[in-house]
């Protein structure tokens, strides 16, 4: 391991795509979703720690999930969490965790992940990681993976490269998610991946683009950099972040810079955004069946999605391609198909139910 290479754990999120489990006070990221004995938070930081020291590892998330994190990582201490007293994208929780740890490192690179996606291959992704510290610490580059795309999907984001023989790519543009007719182009154009919303670079680098792209933010974040890494920098934040821009990375900064560069990767990657995405990764019964919680049995029921407290008895009949998600005093049941209609489900389970809900 290098004193030099650094992570920030992106968990702030909501992930209101996988309600009734994952809700305001207790997100996706906090959820053992697979069934594999850890939540998404809990594998991410046990993979990235494999390559990068505990203390290097910064989780940057909402104030409200503190003792959550605290909880389920015993080794982060509170010098390690970056609390966002506002929810205000990515720019500015990155502007902060760069700043906080060049004030302890200028010559860091850091990886910024997010904290609930799935990676098959945990070997290649950190070989992948290790590759791409090595280019960001000996240029001054901006970096990101990108996924081999094996479907024309159109609910990620793509990234064009110019073809080189080199394992690292220059940039061309960002698209964001197009529809299917653009994407089956992407594909057959073989210069396309997708946009995994990983990155990597030095502190020094993505600090100089801050400048460029973003001065405003700047000022607000660095009006005194010696409180980072102190008893003052926790009321600084409350006092300043919520004046930053709401805005992303993405559109802040990398779809502006001109020394942007992307690794191809293909490591059996997921983001897990949907019960749709969970379903691909889980494993099937002989009637496609994915389950997560229950003892089932199914009769003439085929391609169905089951999520329930541990040890509850299902038994279905007839169905076909549904979402079947129980969460305390809650049940949903939806068709697969019309997954991206949840998020507005919960909305109005929130206005009938109450807060509680959601």
């Amino acid at each position: 391991m290098s004193k030099n290479f650094y992570a920030v754990i992106m968990a702030g999120g909501v992930g209101s795509r996988f309600w009734p489990v994952s809700t305001q006070q207790y997100p996706k990221q906090f959820h053992d979703m697979l069934g594999t004995g850890e939540s998404l938070i809990q594998k991410t930081f046990n993979r990235i720690n494999n390559l990068i020291p505990s203390k290097n590892i910064l989780i940057a998330t909402n104030k409200r999930y503190e003792d959550l994190v605290f909880h389920q990582l015993p080794k982060i201490k509170h010098q390690q969490m970056l609390l966002e007293p506002a929810m205000r994208n990515t720019a500015p929780c990155i502007l902060y965790a760069a700043l906080k740890i060049h004030q302890q490192n200028p010559d860091a690179v850091m990886l910024v992940a997010p904290s609930d996606h799935w990676i098959e291959n945990e070997e290649m992704f950190l070989n992948n990681i290790k590759t791409s510290f090595e280019a960001c610490a000996a240029n001054d580059i901006l970096m990101t993976l990108g996924i081999q795309p094996d479907y024309p999907n159109t609910g990620y984001g793509y990234i064009q490269f110019e073809k080189n023989n080199a394992p690292v790519k220059k940039v061309k543009n960002f698209t964001e998610k197009p529809d299917l007719e653009t994407a089956k182009q992407f594909l057959a154009s073989g210069e396309y991946l997708w946009n995994a919303g990983i990155f990597i670079w030095s502190v020094k680098s993505i600090l100089k683009a801050f400048e460029v792209f973003l001065p405003n933010m700047v000022s607000i974040l660095n009006k005194d950099s010696k409180v980072f890494n102190t008893d003052k920098e926790e009321q600084f934040i409350n006092d300043y972040y919520a004046s930053c821009d709401n805005i992303s990375i993405d559109f802040g900064i990398m779809e502006h810079a001109k020394n942007v560069h992307v690794l191809p990767v293909n490591f059996g990657w997921n983001d897990l955004g949907t019960w749709g995405s969970l379903y691909n990764k889980l494993s099937k019964d002989k009637q496609e069946n994915a389950i997560v919680g229950a003892q089932t049995i199914f009769r003439d029921s085929n391609g169905n999605m089951i999520r329930t407290q541990n040890g509850k008895k299902v038994i279905i009949q007839g169905l076909e391609n549904f979402i079947i998600v129980e969460k305390d005093d809650v049940l949903l049941i939806c068709p697969k198909q019309d997954e991206q209609d949840i998020k507005q489900i919960a909305a109005q389970a929130k206005e009938i139910f109450g807060e509680k809900v959601v």
